[in-house]
């Protein structure tokens, strides 16, 4: 009997081999493209960013801008136009492989955005390229159903971790964003895999950099922190989903108002660039990163986030490309300099906090925004961050950036009947109530 068990073990892990095996070599060929992509990304958006900075006046062409990104996706990338949703949509009901035209166009739409003066982020770009990448090897390789979703998992995981530095909190995301409550463990090795490799291949490069923050002081651990913590998580979460529900809003308002899409991104930019100019400043367009910093170090306005919600929220309403993470990053950091003044806790703490916890809310991806915070601000903050993520998560609710996310497991017994449906289904069922 303990031959025929040792046999079976040693055969067990044979297909295990073969397993790991396989997705290094896959994941080496996506972590590889997909991480060279996001070095010449960055290294373009850096680019895009100081030449705005420096010509103020190319803001004025930012309709000129939308106009050419709502052409392209009109006219040549209508079956791509719905981003990371489509992502999503493909990883739960297979019906093609994602088009490759993906990558070019959401690279492109996202560099015209911060270019011309759009309020907007990375993380879409980089995720929707990984995403497209890996979804070609499996056509190359005729991977089955199951192996396929695997792929997507790790070029979401490819594309976050290279273009923020993360290979842990990307390789957890993808995990965590597919199904909000639940964790794809099938896709664990591949994850890490591809995160890791995608990361290493965009540093080789050496053509971008990634922003460095820090949080010197940490709070001590009393009750009384704790339940400091919790009352700031639950502000983050709450204005998370004002992030989500703003950007629903004013896409459903361009559609429904302008019908002809190209035109909705040329309306909105018009917008966009005379309220910059009747306010003097471009703080809160483009990536908004030097203010990031700033709210780990100095006092700002009280207002910054709230600036923040409705500039981002509206250009991507509108039609612009990119993605919502570094806004959130932006607004999370901005809302939690201004919580000191009614929170005793140190401001890096608290804009480290704010930083992953409204991301966390507004994604649903607590355990990923969780070690994203330690990845970048040390283990010392790991306990409050942990908590002010949770506590985000929780109370944004059956919300998020992604309305094809699936809710898995609801947040609250009260909203079972809510289990299974996406989040675009459980805002529609409560309108109708």
């Amino acid at each position: 009997m303990d031959k025929i068990k040792k046999i079976f073990l040693s055969f067990e892990q044979s297909f295990s081999l073969l397993f790991l095996l396989k997705w290094v070599f896959i994941c080496l060929l996506i972590g590889a493209l997909t991480g060279s992509t996001s070095a010449v990304f960055l290294w373009t958006l850096e680019w895009a960013t100081n030449y705005r900075e420096a010509n103020l006046w190319i803001i004025a062409f930012l309709p000129i801008g939308g106009l050419m990104i709502g052409l392209s996706y009109h006219y040549y990338g209508e079956s791509v136009v719905k981003g990371n949703n489509l992502l999503l949509e493909e990883f739960h009901s297979p019906k093609k492989i994602i088009p490759f035209k993906m990558a070019p166009l959401v690279f492109i739409g996202t560099i015209l955005t911060h270019l011309f003066g759009g309020s907007a982020g990375r993380e879409g770009t980089a995720v929707q390229v990984g995403g497209a990448i890996a979804d070609q090897f499996t056509k190359i390789f005729k991977l089955s159903d199951l192996d396929r979703k695997i792929v997507l998992i790790s070029g979401i995981s490819a594309g976050f971790a290279s273009v923020f530095g993360t290979p842990l909190a990307g390789a957890i995301f993808a995990l965590e964003v597919m199904i909000i409550g639940r964790v794809r463990f099938e896709a664990i090795v591949p994850s890490f895999l591809a995160a890791v490799f995608a990361n290493y291949f965009c540093d080789v490069w050496q053509i971008s950099h990634h922003t460095h923050y820090n949080i010197p002081t940490v709070s001590d651990l009393t009750p009384a922190t704790i339940l400091w913590s919790l009352l700031a998580g639950i502000i983050f979460g709450l204005v998370s989903m004002l992030f989500s529900k703003s950007t629903h809003f004013w896409e459903n308002l361009f559609k429904k108002r302008i019908k002809y899409p190209p035109l909705r991104p040329v309306i909105g930019g018009v917008i966009l660039a005379v309220v910059v100019y009747l306010m003097g400043t471009t703080k809160y367009i483009g990536l908004g990163v030097p203010t990031i910093v700033d709210a780990f170090n100095i006092d700002l306005n009280s207002y910054d986030f709230l600036l923040k919600v409705l500039f981002t929220s509206f250009t991507l309403g509108a039609g612009f490309k990119g993605g919502e993470v570094t806004p959130l990053f932006f607004i999370g950091a901005t809302l939690g300099n201004a919580l000191v003044w009614f929170i005793p806790m140190p401001m890096p703490l608290l804009a480290g906090m704010g930083f992953v916890a409204v991301f966390a809310g507004a994604t649903n991806t607590p355990i990923a925004c969780t070690i994203m915070g330690i990845e970048l601000f040390g283990i010392e903050s790991g306990i409050f961050i942990a908590l002010a993520c949770t506590t985000s998560y929780l109370f944004s609710g059956h919300s998020g950036i992604y309305s094809a996310q699936i809710v898995g497991s609801p947040k609250h017994t009260f909203f079972m009947k809510e289990k299974g449906l996406t989040l675009t289904e459980v805002d529609n069922q409560r309108h109708k109530k």
